[in-house]
């Protein structure tokens, strides 16, 4: 599989845009992941909070123990200190809640900032490349030499625009018929550069006419 372009204002512009599109994404990754510390920091006051609850429902249940066993009023002097716990287990609760919401923003918002960025650049780019690569490597395989230039040709009359065609000949398909080599070559460059590649050095045989 051909990556790249033989041509070297064409592989310039492939290489660069290749090291921009890995540079995107590097930075949108690193965007996202501020996104996503400056997101979660938001539920720092609910992981406290859980925290706290957590904290203050082990202490009031240990306060709870002993003094249940205080005869004959145990039970009534523990009921509130056990409502009390009941209270900072729900606050705990809720503070783990509200930090969970806020972490799943934070990942949804991290993903966001990376992910749409990220495709677009890679929608746009990656066909572009993939296109060029399946079209060179394509090409490839049918210029073995110098001889071989006649198919290149013959392509470029039916794919260049005209204003090139007339350039390198005011009758290129009668040049061609004719097996003009020096038309021949440059139209096969001209079809060759669009796809990539080079033309390959000629063997110096004459090209063989045609009838």
């Amino acid at each position: 599989m051909k990556l790249y372009s033989d041509v070297g204002v064409q592989r310039f512009g492939q290489v660069i845009g290749d090291l921009l599109l890995v540079g995107w994404i590097a930075l949108c990754t690193a965007l996202g992941l501020t996104v996503f510390k400056l997101t979660d920091a938001l539920g720092a006051p609910g992981r406290k909070a859980a925290e706290a609850g957590d904290g203050l429902a082990e202490d009031l249940r240990r306060m709870s123990e002993p003094v249940g066993k205080v005869p004959a009023v145990g039970d009534q002097l523990r009921a509130p200190i056990d409502g009390a716990a009941n209270a900072a287990v729900k606050l705990a609760e809720a503070g783990r809640d509200q930090a969970h919401a806020v972490e799943q923003l934070a990942y949804l918002l991290a993903g966001v900032t990376i992910g749409l960025p990220v495709l677009f650049a890679v929608l746009i780019w990656l066909p572009r490349r993939i296109r060029f690569s399946r079209r060179a490597t394509a090409a490839q395989k049918f210029i073995d030499n110098a001889a071989d230039l006649d198919l290149f040709a013959l392509r470029a009359m039916a794919n260049q625009p005209m204003q090139r065609l007339a350039k390198i000949s005011d009758d290129p398909v009668t040049a061609w018929r004719e097996g003009d080599p020096a038309v021949i070559a440059q139209l096969a460059d001209l079809e060759l550069r669009s796809s990539g590649l080079r033309a390959p050095q000629p063997d110096g045989r004459a090209s063989e006419a045609r009838v």
